[in-house]
């Protein structure tokens, strides 16, 4: 590992944002503890695109220990999403390279930028966890109502109509319109559609 190389990342979602100020404070930081700076800039790329190029080329540096730490100017400009931030910090984290946020003043090689990692990781599991809970509130109450899970397409009667008087068999029907047999059943034994909703 480069012990004496300090990773700069820097980030700004628009071309028309400036980057200069995030770039001399993050070189200047890496004078100050005499590492040499290297640059990795992204500009007018959104923080919740880890497809960013050079975030993309500093991540596989990182695993090729080019460098012993990253430094960016604040959290948001490594990652806005919170799921992606921690991965992408554990990442990091797993591979013994500290992390540094100058505005934010967190430092993840002292213990009080672990717990503060450790506290953000949290927030993020709970996170994930009530998005879990609600998608699983939302299965079981379709299957509630319809008895069973996934998209239900909407019955066509006119078409359905118009294929049987062309001669087509009830399964061709459904399969052409992607329903199932027994709406076409019930279409043309004409039963309400009780997908669509009732004339006021």
């Amino acid at each position: 590992m480069s012990k004496n190389i300090l990773a700069c990342y820097i980030r700004c979602s628009t071309s028309m944002q400036e980057t200069t100020i995030q770039k001399n404070d993050l070189i200047q930081y890496a004078l100050s503890k005499g590492l040499e700076p290297v640059v990795y800039e992204d500009v007018a790329y959104s923080g919740t695109n880890t497809n960013r190029p050079a975030f993309q080329i500093m991540m596989k540096d990182a695993k090729a220990r080019r460098f012993s730490a990253v430094v960016v100017w604040k959290l948001d400009r490594f990652g806005r999403s919170i799921k992606d931030l921690v991965v992408n910090l554990q990442e990091l984290h797993d591979l013994k390279i500290d992390f540094i946020s100058l505005k934010d003043g967190l430092d993840f090689s002292t213990a009080s930028g672990r717990l503060m990692f450790h506290l953000v990781a949290a927030f993020a599991e709970f996170e994930s966890a009530t998005i879990r809970s609600r998608v699983q509130a939302g299965v079981r109450a379709k299957i509630a109502k319809t008895g069973k899970w996934g998209r239900t397409k909407k019955r066509d009667d006119d078409k359905i109509l118009l294929l049987r008087a062309q001669g087509l068999s009830i399964r061709k029907i459904a399969a052409q319109l992607g329903i199932g047999a027994t709406s076409v059943r019930r279409a043309l034994a004409g039963e309400p559609n009780t997908l669509q909703k009732p004339a006021s």
